[in-house]
């Protein structure tokens, strides 16, 4: 891999793993259409993620640092006895609910009957080991688009109900309930199966279904992305130290390693300012049209290749995994 292609994935990566379109679905469109393999490059990917998450945490900073202050407010009150469920404050209840809304990660850990031993994440693995990964990105990015347009269709409700009843000039919820965290996570969980299925979109658009204000919709599903970036990094790292060994681990060169960083840095920062901004506008009914108009254009390709055996853009014949 070389300096612009490493340049190139991580823009890809900084823009989609926060824009509604899923970036493992865009990552594998661009790697498969530049011929670049990526499963001779897991510590690169990793290295991309460590990007995202460096973005992710400087937009969200002040928040973060009051969740910091939260966990340890709630060890003394717990500890003292002062601490009431119905009396915390908003950011211990975020806090919270951030913990929940990560339980259902531990679903994909668990064997699936009559699989064989498999769990979730080995399902997920087992995408990419077929010919027909660029089709499920394809349907998977159709789900993002349904997922998405259900979420405005649920924000459109709540502002009508907010009006109609003339209580604020901010429509929707504040304050999280156990049923929102137990929810999302398990919209996030369902969403890791599937490449091609954004995170960010998913967990959003259940997020407004389940009546919650959109800006705190998208702000849970930002911090609670943080420790789900963090363990797919060390996953991914754990995979490729395994499978590849010490030696051969690192097959991107320093420089291009770096850069890519950097790009999903720097994009992934700006990814995310952008969002907020439209979702505040109401302007996401674009990510809706472009993911479906991608997803049918995905299909279509992979369609074509399934029936030529070869790469549609390379010539090459087809090699998932």
């Amino acid at each position: 891999m070389n300096l612009l292609e490493a340049i190139i994935l991580g823009i890809v990566q900084g823009l989609t793993e926060f824009l509604p379109v899923s970036s493992s679905g865009h990552l594998t469109i661009f790697q498969h259409i530049m011929g670049v393999d990526m499963e001779g490059n897991l510590f690169f990917n990793v290295m991309l993620h460590v990007g995202t998450l460096v973005s992710v945490c400087v937009v969200y900073h002040k928040l973060i640092g009051k969740l910091i202050k939260a966990f340890f407010e709630l060890i003394r009150d717990v500890f003292s006895g002062k601490f009431r469920w119905s009396k915390m404050k908003g950011d211990t209840n975020l806090l919270f609910m951030i913990v929940i809304g990560l339980v259902p990660l531990f679903l994909l850990f668990v064997p699936i009957p009559g699989a064989g031993g498999l769990n979730a994440k080995d399902l997920a693995e087992l995408w990419q080991g077929n010919t027909g990964f660029f089709m499920v990105i394809g349907c998977s990015l159709l789900a993002t688009s349904v997922f998405l347009w259900v979420g405005v269709k649920a924000m459109e409700n709540t502002v009508k109900k907010y009006a109609a009843r003339s209580t604020s000039d901010v429509p929707g919820r504040r304050r999280m309930k156990v049923a929102d965290a137990v929810i999302i996570g398990l919209t996030q969980c369902f969403a890791a199966i599937f490449p091609g299925l954004s995170r960010s979109g998913s967990t959003l658009a259940m997020g407004e279904l389940r009546g919650l204000n959109k800006q705190v919709a998208l702000d849970y599903a930002f911090v609670l992305g943080i420790p789900s970036i963090i363990a797919a990094a060390l996953l991914e790292g754990i995979d490729a130290f395994k499978a590849q060994g010490m030696q051969d681990t690192i097959q991107v060169s320093t420089g291009a390693m770096i850069a890519g960083m950097i790009a999903a840095m720097i994009v992934g920062f700006f990814a995310i300012m952008l969002f907020k901004w439209m979702l505040e506008k109401d302007r996401t009914t674009i990510f809706v049209a472009y993911t479906a108009i991608l997803g049918v254009a995905i299909i279509i390709i992979s369609a074509i290749e399934l029936k030529s055996g070869n790469n549609l853009f390379s010539g090459q014949p087809l090699t998932f995994g």
